[in-house]
């Protein structure tokens, strides 16, 4: 069984990048704002619609970056095979959730939310300089990082929102 993902690379006019740092079921992993594409959902579709539920953000997916090449088995569910599309993506609107400034810095909401999904998440740009593969916890996130920061790739002068 295929599990298809779909996540966005968004930096900023600051030269950084977003990422999400989440809390599942005990586990903390950080990795790009992004999730699992519905039945009846393009890939594109399913960024925006994953961005406005997870941050209240309108973006506009702009160039692709990587679909995974490679075997991955689902660290949650290990009949799935992952299979993720990676884009950019840009603001059409400010940042309105808490940014926060350190990793896996939960408020007492996401707490509460935690104690009732088992999940949740909060999100932080990383400056440019600081990003790199060691930056996100899974497996193919490692392989965008290395790509989106050696400037490999099409489309990648859309890096920085400027």
């Amino acid at each position: 069984m295929f599990n298809l993902r779909v996540y966005g690379i968004l930096t900023n006019e600051k030269r950084q990048v977003l990422v999400s740092d989440e809390l599942i079921r005990g586990s903390y992993y950080t990795k790009f704002p992004g999730g699992a594409l519905e039945f009846g959902e393009g890939t594109r579709d399913c960024l925006k619609r994953e961005f406005m539920e997870e941050m209240n953000l309108e973006v506009k997916v702009t160039a692709h970056i990587y679909t995974t090449d490679f075997f991955q088995m689902s660290a949650f569910t290990p009949d799935q095979q992952i299979i993720s599309i990676y884009y950019f993506v840009q603001p059409l609107e400010a940042i309105r959730v808490p940014l926060r400034s350190k990793p896996f810095d939960f408020d007492e909401r996401q707490m509460k939310i935690y104690e009732q999904a088992g999940e949740t998440e909060t999100f932080r740009f990383i400056n440019w300089d600081d990003f790199s593969e060691q930056s996100v916890t899974l497996p193919i996130d490692k392989v965008v990082a290395g790509i989106v920061k050696s400037g490999r790739g099409p489309a990648l002068n859309l890096r920085f929102n400027i």
